[in-house]
Formats: structure tokens, sequence, C-alpha cells
């Protein structure tokens, strides 16, 4: 079922057999889906909706200030941007005395990076559209992760060890959108 409201457009209300509460989320700037538990009836959902809209609109906003990358692959050398990811992510391990296991750099929508607990790197091939700072800092993010495995304050202080005002940083970087 779909619904249009003024001021956000189309709202997707989708049944969902997994979600336990109704979840609303926002993808785009022109995507809103909601998540509806068995035994919620839409007009439940809606009325949640409805009460939440100032949280979608504002999220709406923030997707909208985003810079999206959707385009980048295209205009890119897939070829020369997985060999240099590939050899800044050694470089940076190098200089910083990090070691990973395996590396692999993939077309990713939702993530710039990630590290998984045996310590194989996987780095989003848009990462050569970013700003290079920003790239080094997704990087880096993920060799930290070989050591810390989670965000927790430590994460935090260790990366500023190698990435001086890094939630900063990390702010920045969501300007930006993989999608």
């Amino acid at each position: 079922m779909e619904i249009n409201l003024e001021g956000v457009g189309p709202i997707l209300f989708e049944r969902s057999r997994r979600a336990r509460n109704i979840n609303i989320s926002v993808k785009s700037p022109n995507r809103v889906r909601v998540a509806v538990p068995v035994g919620v009836s839409y007009q439940e959902a809606e009325d949640v909706v409805l009460s939440k809209m100032s949280w979608i609109k504002k999220n709406i906003d923030k997707l909208s200030d985003r810079i999206s990358l959707s385009q980048c692959i295209d205009s890119i050398d897939v070829d020369y941007a997985r060999s240099y990811l590939v050899a800044r992510l050694k470089d940076l391990a190098s200089l910083h005395g990090f070691e990973y296991s395996k590396v692999s750099v993939r077309n990713q929508k939702t993530r710039w990076g990630s590290c998984s607990a045996d310590n194989n790197i996987s780095l989003n091939i848009k990462l050569v559209c970013l700003p290079k700072h920003l790239a080094d800092y997704v990087i880096l993010h993920e060799l930290v992760h070989t050591k810390i495995k989670n965000h927790s304050p430590s994460f935090w202080r260790f990366l500023n060890d190698y990435v001086p005002d890094a939630k900063k940083i990390d702010r920045a970087l969501k300007r930006y959108s993989c999608s």
C-alpha cells in the first residue's frame, strides 16, 4: 500500500513478518518505507506515520543535503580504482602497523567499508570519488576495527591517534551518499 502525504511525497507501507514494531525508514529524499508487522493494521501504521511527520521531514531534509556518488561508478576506471584502494590500504596499514587478512573492493550501496571478525576488509569502490582525506579516514577506520570490533569510546580514542578529530571527519563523510 502506498499513500502520498503533502510535504513528504509517497510513503510505501509493506507488511513484514520480521518486524515486531512499526518501523519507519527514510531511504532517500523521495523514498519513505514503513514496515508494518503482522497483526497491525495499515490504519494504525498510518496514524504512527502522521505522529512522526516532523521526524520524517527532518530526515528527508538531511538526506536532501547529501551528495550522491551513485553516478561516480560510471565515470571511474574500475581496475584503477581497485588497485589504488588496495595499495592505499596496504600503505596505511604498513605505515601505522596494522595487519589485515584479505581485502575486497566492491560497489556497495550502503557502506563505505567494513571489517569482519577475521579482519577481512571490504572497501566501497566509490571511495575513489571522495576527497582523499575522507577515503583515508574510511580506510583507517576499518584498520582500527582490526583491533577494536565496535564503536565504543575506546575505539574512537584509538582512531583519534591516527586521525585527529575523527568524529568531525565522520560527520563530514555523512554529507556523501554511496547509494
